[in-house]
């Protein structure tokens, strides 16, 4: 089983929440940090690669299709 950026970004966001209620200053500094060890994780994964059909989004030197006036 593999743990995803969905999960890390769980739990940041309900250490967060844990740390916006808690009176604790010390206690809510450590939530917060371990939210954002749990942040730098998410960062660390590497996205995986987009494998659709479609081709890449590319510039053209010229329009694909000529310009219609509708007045003519």
């Amino acid at each position: 089983m593999v743990i995803g950026s969905e999960y890390f970004r769980r739990q940041a966001a309900t250490l967060l929440s844990f740390a916006k209620t808690t009176t604790n200053p010390s206690m809510a500094a450590a939530l917060v940090e371990r939210a954002a060890q749990f942040k730098s994780q998410v960062d660390n994964i590497v996205a995986p690669q987009d494998r659709s059909p479609l081709a890449p989004h590319t510039e053209h030197d010229m329009p694909l299709a000529p310009d219609f006036d509708s007045r003519d």
